[in-house]
């Protein structure tokens, strides 16, 4: 297919504040069924949460459900800004440049290096390299709760005994491919997004992975606690999905396991770290990064 044959992109663009990225960001995955984009200057206290969408237009109900999403976000006394938003198209060509501006390489540690696949970064010795190609996705590592979790996997990785890893919202595959290359087994790894899914199962196939990473697509609202435990669980995903689901989350948590929590707001934490603690956890490490807080839990 040509370029010319293409599906168009276009971009749906929500201006807001810092403060309301988060539940604004929730509302476009709700509203589009992908993963959004944010960008956020806390000098200006401006705000920009955006989906790339290959289509040509959004209809009056998705426009509709903007309205009155960004309309519930005021009434919570939350200040979203004036809450204008744009429609507007894309080149696939501008989309590509774009990325090659904003993602750069990341060294985690010695043992963890990602970088785009348009970049020649030589690896030390015995570093795993992950490459990554965003798409219309999203996941770099370049977000404060991405780089906590792959910090956190590399922290973590596994040495003469194997570790076993779940990604739970899995985005661009970041993850459950880092953890891939750092020796993590078995994996299993999924999101409710089907296009995240499809972006992750390209990015496993470009670092030689598709025949032993799986990507599924579930919802965390729709599956059942118990099953399969997991010695590193990593759940980046908003904080009211992640108090109403943690007892599912904490029944895949083996014993003595790692429970890494992230895509927080500073304010937001101290009700997550309630709610795990409730359920006879502790908090054995925090980080803010930004206005982000992210955190460790263990059952206690």
């Amino acid at each position: 297919m040509s370029s010319d044959e293409l599906e168009p992109i276009i971009s749906v663009c929500v201006y807001t504040t810092p403060e309301a990225e988060e539940p604004v960001a929730a509302l476009l995955e709700w509203v589009f069924e992908t993963t959004p984009s944010v960008w956020s200057d806390t000098i200006t206290h401006q705000a920009k949460v955006t989906v790339y969408l290959e289509r040509d237009a959004i209809n009056a109900e998705e426009e509709e459900a903007l309205r009155k999403g960004i309309e519930v976000i005021r009434e919570s006394g939350i200040d979203a800004g004036n809450g204008l938003w744009d429609v507007l198209p894309v080149k696939r060509e501008d989309w590509s440049e774009s990325w090659k501006k904003h993602f750069h390489p990341i060294e985690i540690d010695d043992r963890l290096l990602l970088k785009p696949d348009w970049e020649e970064v030589e690896a030390k010795p015995g570093q795993a390299v992950v490459t990554l190609n965003p798409g219309l996705s999203f996941g770099t590592g370049h977000h404060p709760t991405t780089l906590f979790c792959l910090k956190q996997l590399a922290a973590s990785a596994p040495g003469d005994e194997p570790r076993s890893f779940l990604d739970a919202g899995t985005g661009s595959g970041i993850l459950a491919i880092s953890a891939a290359k750092l020796g993590y087994a078995p994996i299993e790894a999924w999101d409710f997004d089907p296009q995240a899914v499809g972006v992750a199962r390209e990015n496993a196939e470009q670092n030689r992975l598709a025949d032993s990473l799986a990507f599924d697509v579930r919802d965390l609202t729709e599956m059942e606690a118990g099953g399969r435990q997991f010695d590193v669980i990593c759940a980046n995903l908003i904080y009211d999905l992640l108090i109403a689901e943690r007892e599912k989350l904490t029944s895949w948590l083996a014993p003595y396991g790692k429970l890494v929590l992230a895509g927080i707001l500073i304010e937001q934490f101290p009700d997550v770290q309630r709610a795990f603690c409730d359920l006879g956890m502790e908090l054995v490490e925090s980080e803010t990064l930004e206005e982000w807080c992210s955190g460790i839990f263990r059952f206690s």
